[in-house]
């Protein structure tokens, strides 16, 4: 059976439909079993009547009712059923005969039967004692006719009933779909930047966790606004300075009154404008870690010992210049599952400021080990570390531990740190057991 496909965009319609047309087919099964059942009831009760008549009529006494002779009319208890009486001696002689309806054959079949006589439909009941033949016959289209009559008052009230179901169903999927108009028309008003929760009262089970998960997805969605009206304010306010820097540069270098001078202002200018390029580029690195880290690429295997040594000999030149032994300690090969140029810009970021903070002539080790099903990349330096006190800042966007005489825009921590929160782990700031400096660590899980 092909169910009549119905409208997927309406979920009110859905369940009206769906509600009437069970209605429908559950009214009209009823209906039709409770008619056979009404037909078939009101038949037995005709052959009833039939065979009390027959075993009244056995003892050779005529039941009230019916007439003595042909041709009298009879009163109406068996005008009532419609009921044509035949008594027969054993010898075939017909001793009586209700009304002057055609004789019933002498021949009949005892108990009940269904026979035709002169083009009309008896039901028959014979019944055979030892002085007589006693048939009780009814014309079936009269019987038929009060059976049908009798089912459909059977019938009929839920031929009523139908319509009124159909109305509940209609008013009560109405009423059950009210709170869910309600929160659309919430959601349909609220201005562009209004994200406040949408209210869960009275909601039903099934649309309670669909609103909730809502308001979740509205609080995330007023965090990142948050963050992002914060970040813009910020990263204003940072680039002022390097801006109103090399303004002044550039004004000292217009008047410089020799060439001596002027070459010192311009190596200023450019020192000042390699400063701001960095300080750009790094908000530009946060600003697509935090919006969109992988590129939309799908996590992939991530060998770190590998994106280690590379980080490590990009660094090396740096490393030179200010006198530093950077190099790799322990290694361990094994992979996890991530984005390798976010976990590279996080290493990259986390050695150079190692090599920043790091005095000359110290040492900056770039480990990997692999600890109970962990791998571990870690980072260590010589230097002066970060005391308890500001650890819970440094992963603030444009912080920078005070007194440290090292150049910087406190962005490096700020944007490892995203890109670990998005592989779904944390930095780990500690005391390096070895070198006595800063020692940050990312644990990922291996494969």
């Amino acid at each position: 059976m092909r169910w009549p496909r119905l409208s997927t965009r309406s979920l009110r319609t859905r369940l009206i439909g769906l509600l009437l047309l069970a209605i429908v087919l559950a009214a009209g099964l009823q209906a039709a079993v409770v008619y056979r059942q009404a037909r078939a009831e009101a038949d037995g009760i005709f052959d009833y009547h039939m065979e009390q008549m027959a075993q009244a009529l056995r003892a050779g006494v005529l039941p009230p009712g019916l007439p003595s002779a042909p041709g009298e009319p009879p009163p109406s208890p068996a005008e009532a059923f419609d009921f044509f009486v035949q008594i027969w001696t054993p010898d075939g002689i017909r001793v009586f005969q209700s009304g002057s309806r055609a004789a019933l054959p002498h021949q009949a079949i005892l108990g009940f039967s269904n026979i035709e006589v002169e083009g009309t439909p008896y039901r028959v009941y014979s019944m055979q004692s030892r002085t007589q033949v006693v048939q009780v016959a009814q014309d079936l289209r009269p019987r038929q006719a009060m059976a049908r009559a009798l089912a459909w008052r059977t019938v009929l009230p839920i031929a009523w009933m139908a319509p009124l179901l159909m109305l509940v169903a209609w008013a009560v999927v109405g009423a059950s779909l009210a709170p869910v108009a309600r929160v659309r028309r919430q959601v349909a008003e609220r201005e562009a930047d209004e994200l406040g929760e949408v209210s869960e009262a009275g909601l039903p089970d099934e649309i309670r966790p669909l609103v909730h998960e809502l308001n979740l997805l509205f609080g995330r969605v007023r965090q990142a606004f948050e963050a992002q009206k914060h970040f813009v304010a910020e990263a204003a306010h940072e680039l002022r300075s390097p801006l109103a820097a090399l303004r002044l540069q550039v004004q000292g270098l217009q008047r410089a009154p020799d060439d001596a001078v002027r070459q010192l202002a311009a190596q200023r200018l450019l020192a000042g404008i390699d400063r701001a390029t960095r300080l750009v580029e790094q908000l530009l690195v946060l600003a697509r870690q935090q919006a969109q880290p992988s590129s939309g690429e799908p996590a992939a295997p991530v060998e770190l010992a590998s994106l280690a040594a590379q980080v490590v000999a990009e660094a090396a030149p740096q490393a030179v210049a200010r006198h530093i032994d950077l190099g790799l300690g322990e290694t361990m090969a094994g992979q996890v599952r991530g984005h390798a140029e976010p976990l590279r810009i996080l290493l990259n970021n986390l050695v150079d400021n190692a090599l920043k903070y790091t005095p000359e002539g110290g040492k900056v080790d770039v480990t990997v080990r692999r600890e109970a099903g962990w791998l571990v990349l870690a980072v260590e330096d010589s230097g002066p570390g970060i005391s308890e006190a500001d650890r819970a800042r440094v992963f603030d966007r444009f912080y920078r531990v005070p007194g440290t005489e090292a150049t910087g825009s406190g962005l490096g921590l700020a944007i490892a740190n995203a890109i670990a929160q998005l592989h779904g782990a944390t930095l780990e700031l500690d005391r390096s057991p070895s070198l006595g400096g800063l020692r940050i660590a990312l644990r990922l899980a291996a494969l």
